[in-house]
């Protein structure tokens, strides 16, 4: 698939580069790209939520009254989970959400992901680019030149470039990642995908393997 390339500004450079066949033209795996999400959204979970028991609820141990002759229940303690205060059955507790996939499977996920973007159209390459100075209007200028705004939309580096990290991080559609924490999710979660010519080279040497 052959793209045009962009500045900036919007305007085409005149230069076009062949998106690799065995990256964006794969037949994608819509299971292998449900287990990547799955994983990365449960890798986000904290895991430290926690009820008490009874045995870890503070009260008093006394028998609440007599076993016989009040025509209730035989209550034997205060901390019991029928009781208003009392400890949780089978509650919360702390736990680590996190599970193992293999690499083989998570690159084809993100290959899988990538290869949605290209079938519908959805990848935008720019040409080589940096800012001179952090401004929120820097970001902006660059996404209405593109006729994105409003639009979600995943800018790839090559390497870190804080100017244009910065330069984004105060506009609520807009997400700039480097090429090596490239995720599937932030990938299927982007409307428009931006690449520049050197993470495009960048991805495609990582996952044509």
């Amino acid at each position: 698939m052959e793209v045009k390339v962009v500045n900036i500004s919007g305007k085409e450079t005149g230069a076009k580069v062949q998106l690799s066949e065995a990256v964006f033209g794969i037949q994608p795996s819509d299971h292998a790209i449900y287990l990547d999400v799955k994983q990365y959204l449960a890798n986000q979970r904290q895991g430290t939520h926690k009820s008490k028991q009874r045995n870890e609820i503070a009260g008093s141990t006394r028998k609440l009254y007599k076993q016989k002759g009040t025509g209730g229940a035989r209550a034997g303690s205060i901390k019991s989970p029928l009781f208003n205060g009392g400890g949780r059955v089978f509650g919360p507790q702390p736990r680590d959400y996190s599970f193992k996939l293999n690499k083989k499977l998570k690159s084809l996920a993100r290959k899988s992901a990538l290869a949605y973007k290209a079938i519908d159209n959805n990848v935008v390459v720019l040409e080589d680019f940096t800012f001179d100075n952090i401004k929120t209007k820097n970001y902006l200028n660059l996404v209405n030149a593109l006729n994105l705004a409003g639009e979600k939309t995943l800018l790839v580096l090559p390497a870190q470039n804080n100017n244009i990290y910065l330069s984004s991080r105060n506009i609520q559609k807009a997400k700039v990642i480097t090429a090596a924490d490239l995720n599937t999710y932030d990938v299927l979660n982007a409307g428009k995908l931006l690449l520049t010519a050197d993470s495009l080279k960048t991805l495609e040497e990582a996952f044509a393997k």
